[in-house]
């Protein structure tokens, strides 16, 4: 097997988990993380080549993009203060007592050195912690905070691990330099962020066409991280602000297709990424396993040490901070999403795993310093990190679902339903007025005028259903059950409309182009 059919078997994998994961109830990077390892020990399986200056900047961008897609401006806006305090300052806490821990049982083990250590597995992975979480059914507000860590945490830390890796090279180290080298990356990251953004933003505009867009929203993500890296700043901060950017102004209400089309391709770009990280984070165990030969005890008890400062830390870390952050909460005009409850808050101290970035960062530790001698200690930060990894990811992923339906945390679905009802309401009332204008512009007849006018409560009766009870209206509710059998046998016609038009295709003569443009039309028809 080589290395082209290795990445095929991933991707392979990173589909069948998702329906495999569903069955078990595992969650799908944790199932491609075990497929990983188990594809390490196989004798026909090569090694993985990859160089680790591109598994950052070939991985995260995508996986960035999709998950800020998920989210907006104004959750991260509403949650600033919970997602600094994981964000920024644990990130901070845990760097600084992993190096303590490390460079005390480790011999030898400079500080510098240590610190580069607690850096890189500082951060929980932002999508092992949403691809875990979305799938448990949690409260929002507690995937919200999931998601504004993971996403954040990775700036900090990338920042800090660069630092130590420059003072473990170079030999001197400046705290004002490190300061200076952290405000700048992060004021660098977001004007390329905004630029780029801005400039994808018009640029769309000017494409047009919806498969030319989509293709736009894969290489911005990618031009934002190299371009804010070769500046000097940070890649991972550049491609939030752009994905912010767009998702806030570059959405247009009556682009129905691009919306449609782009919400599927980049369901499917996640997905294969995601698959394939966490795979690549199973072969590499390979490399740990060759450092520890002769030395399991000593490097096993290193890295059962540090993977332990890092769990407890989080947890002796999240109680006073989510004991404060309610406290400040209560004084605030508007909602934060917060944990309300102890339990709330123990999922999300075991929802801190390690992965992509981590691994990254691991590979990329030099092998030289700048007077030419080996990086001190690297094969053991390498092991150590590879042992956090796998007992953050393995073990919290596969016990995540039994604590959660142990502690019955779950979201709030008779919100969300009230929710949903309520901004069904908004857009009826929306459709309802506007046809309101129509009618002082235009002389609609008045039959034409009644059926509009039932079109828009169908409108939100569609979004949902229950709304017609609230507006305990019986001749609404019976319209509601007759569009439901409209829709219904609408749809059958439609099938078979569909299925006439595909055979012609295999038809004499057929021009497939043509039948595929007429297959469009129906199918476009059938989503309204």
């Amino acid at each position: 097997m080589d290395q082209l059919a290795l990445l095929f078997v991933l991707l392979l994998g990173a589909l069948v988990s998702v329906p495999v994961g569903d069955r078990l109830k595992v969650p799908a990077p944790v199932l491609m993380t075990v497929f990983g390892g188990v594809l390490a020990v196989v004798a026909f399986v090569p090694n993985v080549d990859i160089s680790p200056e591109l598994i950052l900047p070939g991985l995260l961008p995508p996986l960035l993009y999709a998950a800020v897609r998920r989210t907006s401006w104004r959750q991260f806006a509403a949650n600033v203060r919970p997602i600094f305090l994981l964000a920024v300052a644990l990130v901070f806490v845990t760097t600084v007592c992993v190096a303590a821990v490390a460079s005390t049982i480790v011999p030898g083990l400079p500080i510098a050195a240590a610190v580069a250590l607690g850096a890189l597995i500082a951060p929980p992975d932002p999508v092992a912690a949403t691809s875990v979480a979305g799938q448990l059914g949690l409260p929002r507000r507690l995937v919200s905070i999931l998601e504004g860590e993971g996403l954040f945490n990775d700036v900090t830390a990338i920042v800090l691990y660069h630092v130590a890796i420059a003072a473990a090279v170079s030999g001197t180290f400046s705290p004002w330099r490190a300061g200076l080298d952290l405000v700048l990356s992060a004021v660098v990251a977001v004007a390329v962020g905004l630029v780029l953004g801005w400039g994808a933003n018009k640029l769309m505009d000017l494409l047009g066409d919806p498969t030319l867009q989509i293709g736009m929203t894969l290489l911005v993500p990618y031009a934002s991280y190299v371009l804010a890296e070769k500046l000097h700043g940070s890649g991972v901060l550049a491609v939030l602000t752009t994905a912010l950017f767009l998702s806030e102004y570059a959405t247009d209400a009556d682009d129905v297709m691009t919306r449609l089309a782009g919400h599927t391709f980049w369901d499917i770009i996640d997905t294969l990424v995601t698959g394939v990280a966490f795979g690549l984070i199973g072969l590499e165990l390979h490399n740990a396993v060759r450092t520890a030969q002769g030395r399991w005890g000593e490097l096993l008890g290193w890295a059962a040490a540090v993977a332990g400062v890092v769990v407890v830390v989080r947890l002796l870390w999240l109680l006073p901070a989510t004991w404060l952050t309610k406290r400040l909460h209560a004084r605030r005009d508007y909602d934060e999403e917060i944990p309300v409850s102890w339990r709330e808050t123990v999922v999300m101290w075991w929802s801190g795993m390690r992965g992509v970035a981590s691994v990254a960062l691991a590979l990329a530790v030099p092998l030289e310093t700048d007077a030419g001698r080996p990086f001190p200690d690297r094969d053991v930060i390498i092991f150590i990190a590879f042992g956090v990894i796998v007992a953050t990811l393995v073990l919290q992923g596969l016990t995540l679902p039994w604590l959660v339906r142990r502690l019955g945390v779950r979201a709030d679905s008779e919100r969300e339903k009230e929710v949903e009802k309520e901004l069904a309401v908004r857009a009826a009332k929306a459709a309802r007025a506007r046809l309101r204008e129509i009618e002082q512009v235009e002389d609609l007849p008045e039959e034409l005028s009644e059926q509009m006018l039932r079109r828009a409560f169908d409108i939100g009766i569609r979004i949902s259903p229950d709304m017609g009870e609230e507006e305990r209206r019986e001749a609404q509710v019976q319209r509601a059950k007759r569009l439901k059998r409209v829709r219904r046998i609408q749809n059958e016609m439609l099938s078979a409309a569909r299925h006439e038009v595909l055979a012609a295709r295999s038809e004499p003569g057929a021009d497939p182009e043509v039948v595929d443009r007429v297959l469009r039309h129906l199918d476009v028809r059938s989503l309204r």
